[in-house]
């Protein structure tokens, strides 16, 4: 990973999310060339798994997404937010660390885009299969259920 962000929180978030290293800038050129030849000599790099939540599926190294058989197409920042919850299912995630995660240090803690892209995440992966797998805990933040939602009362 190149990148401007530099903090330990950065660099953490970034190791932990799959970069196998991490580099920020400024940088010399003959230290980018040493860590490309010492990843040159790994062995081939196992493909990440598919993340699940009941019958909603995402495949990080494919970037795509699937409720049942039907596959949903996803913005990247939609994709984002989604891996996010679903790596860890049925633990509350603040706004401020959604935030954190999807986001750079652009937007503020009092923005709405994370309840934005909640929105959108739940036109694409809930509403139109009828089930409800985000869920809104007040005053918390958001969760994605562990079993992949369930379906949705008729109005």
């Amino acid at each position: 990973m190149l990148t401007a962000r530099g903090a330990v929180t950065d660099r953490i978030a970034g190791l932990d999310g799959g970069a196998d290293d991490y580099l920020t800038k400024p940088f010399n050129l003959d230290e980018l060339f040493a860590r490309l030849r010492a990843l040159s000599r790994r062995g081939p790099i196992p493909r990440p798994p598919t993340l699940e939540a009941g019958d909603l599926r995402l495949d990080p190294s494919e970037h795509r997404v699937w409720r049942a058989d039907t596959e949903i197409r996803l913005s990247h920042k939609e994709f984002t937010l989604l891996e996010a919850l679903i790596r860890r299912p049925g633990i509350v995630h603040t706004r401020a660390q959604l935030l954190e995660r999807c986001w750079d240090a652009a937007y503020e803690a009092r923005s709405n885009i994370v309840d934005v892209y909640i929105r959108y995440l739940r036109d694409k992966i809930d509403r139109p299969f009828g089930v409800t797998s985000l869920e809104t805990i007040r005053g918390a933040g958001y969760r994605l259920r562990k079993d992949g939602g369930r379906h949705a009362l008729p109005r």
